[in-house]
């Protein structure tokens, strides 16, 4: 799973992320993460087939929306995904909320399990999923434990204690909404950092996830952004910086989801 990808929440389907895709796709991504609620898997698929790049070196996440959870709801709705992208598979598909109760979760994931052993998913995951919900999933012995849970995380809302029970357990974070959606790219402390590593402070934010062993997902539909976003592998944040921006956290929550 490569540790940056492109984000395509809010895009519209067509022009637009079907460009931001091909933009990211030729600025060196291999990661694109959308999911069945954002109505442009589609053009997410068009792109992958346009951009010419083997399907197998791209890492493409796809999410089963809450009102298809349950058993068969969840086979049809991933079946359906990957017609709407025109693919054979998706490399991760996840829960993307655990809404609707622990009978209708758990009807979801023997799904999922379902999906891998039929190849239609090659690695399964949640999203949005608190620690009680994990435990709730990893206390039911399933055949195959979740390989991610996919969680709003920057330095405004460090979730500490869900990641460290999510290490415990080899879950690995991705982190969406890692610029904090855009709301607290001027905060004093970021800006001086960014200003020290002459970078944008976007590129610090997604610096930051790196260091701490996020994946991450940054949503952008502008070529520039989008190639700026990439350009974060030749520095380092100092520990000080780290702390620095640990230190920030207040719990800032920009989604709908907690």
């Amino acid at each position: 799973m490569p540790l940056l990808g492109l984000g395509v929440y809010a895009m519209e389907d067509g022009p637009e992320t079907e460009n931001a895709v091909l933009w990211a796709l030729k600025a060196g991504y291999r990661h694109i993460d959308t999911a069945t609620i954002y109505n442009n898997e589609g053009s997410v698929g068009n792109a992958i087939r346009k951009s010419g790049i083997p399907r197998d070196e791209i890492f493409v996440t796809t999410k089963l929306t809450e009102d298809d959870q349950g058993y068969e709801s969840a086979i049809a709705a991933c079946e359906l995904s990957l017609r709407k992208m025109g693919l054979d598979y998706v490399d991760l598909y996840l829960i993307h909320a655990p809404h609707y109760g622990p009978e209708l979760r758990s009807a979801s994931w023997k799904a999922m399990e379902t999906l891998v052993s039929q190849g239609k998913a090659k690695s399964i995951g949640v999203s949005n999923y608190s620690e009680s919900h994990l435990k709730e999933l990893l206390g039911s012995n399933p055949i195959i434990r979740p390989a991610v849970n996919q969680i709003e995380i920057h330095p405004w809302l460090t979730r500490t204690d869900r990641v460290a029970f999510m290490q415990t357990q080899n879950i690995v974070t991705v982190a969406y909404s890692p610029l904090a959606q855009a709301h607290k790219l001027n905060d004093p402390v970021l800006v001086k950092i960014a200003t020290k590593y002459s970078k944008s402070p976007a590129q610090i934010l997604i610096r930051w996830s790196l260091q701490k062993g996020y994946v991450v997902i940054p949503k952008s539909s502008k070529k520039e952004r989008i190639e700026q976003n990439v350009d974060v592998f030749d520095f380092d944040l100092a520990d000080g910086d780290m702390a620095a921006l640990d230190g920030l956290n207040e719990n800032y929550v920009t989604g709908t989801v907690t």
